[in-house]
């Protein structure tokens, strides 16, 4: 029997690149959107046509909504009858220092960021019997920058959750993060300013998506891991050059 991955956010960025790289795996995948509707029916038709032996479907729920949150696994369940990868990855980074943060952009961040991933690792516990769960982070949870205060925030508690589902959750189920850095622009920039950026991280280079997926790789074969952080960020999690 094929396994199946929920993917939150696979319509577009890195999340449409782990579903790509997941159905050529052999995986069915749950494509999780909200507002990118259009991305996600092109996903779908573009897994078909590449990967015609899996299965996929197309799922919206508004992470805002802890409604739609809680319903999200058991529509999940229903469509394909199990679910043996969860990646929470979709998320949401708007820029705001800690002293201009306003109550709504702190809510949106750690609804979409955190409260959605915690509530959906308990569903999916509470669903089945055993599986694999892996968190989506980012490498300044090693910092204090504010710059994106309510954002990093977020991280970090989703880092802490992943640690602490990994503890309440093993030996049944495994619970790891991965913590990309300079992989993808934002999407109001370009890839020069993505290479200005990766001139002060010990690689000098942007990553891409492809560490990533390699990690993801790693994750699912090693099946003696869990409550871990893979840091796909060129070394930026050491530290930072002022003077590229």
């Amino acid at each position: 029997m094929k396994k199946t991955a929920l993917i939150t956010g696979s319509a577009r960025r890195l999340g449409n690149a782990m579903a790509l790289h997941l159905a050529g795996r052999g995986w069915n995948i749950a494509i999780h959107y909200n507002q990118s509707a259009y991305a996600a029916v092109k996903l779908k038709s573009e897994l078909s046509e590449k990967f015609p032996n899996n299965s996929y479907d197309i799922i919206k729920a508004n992470l805002v909504d802890l409604t739609e949150v809680q319903r999200l696994i058991p529509e999940t369940m229903e469509k394909f009858g199990k679910i043996d990868l969860l990646i929470n990855n979709a998320s949401v980074f708007e820029p705001s220092f800690l002293t201009d943060t306003t109550p709504d952009l702190f809510q949106t961040q750690m609804d979409i960021n955190f409260r959605a991933p915690f509530f959906l690792i308990r569903d999916y516990a509470h669903m089945q019997n055993e599986g694999l769960i892996i968190n989506l982070l980012d490498t300044r949870i090693t910092r204090s920058e504010s710059n994106y205060a309510a954002y990093t925030l977020s991280k970090k508690a989703l880092w802490e959750l992943t640690k602490m589902a990994a503890f309440e959750l093993g030996p049944y189920f495994r619970v790891n993060a991965i913590a990309p850095g300079a992989i993808l622009p934002p999407d109001d920039k370009d890839s020069v300013y993505l290479e200005n950026m990766a001139q002060r991280i010990p690689m000098k280079r942007p990553g891409g998506v492809d560490p990533v997926l390699q990690s993801l790789d790693y994750i699912l074969e090693n099946d003696y891991l869990t409550g871990q952080i893979l840091f796909c960020d060129g070394g930026e999690h050491i530290g930072r050059r002022d003077n590229p």
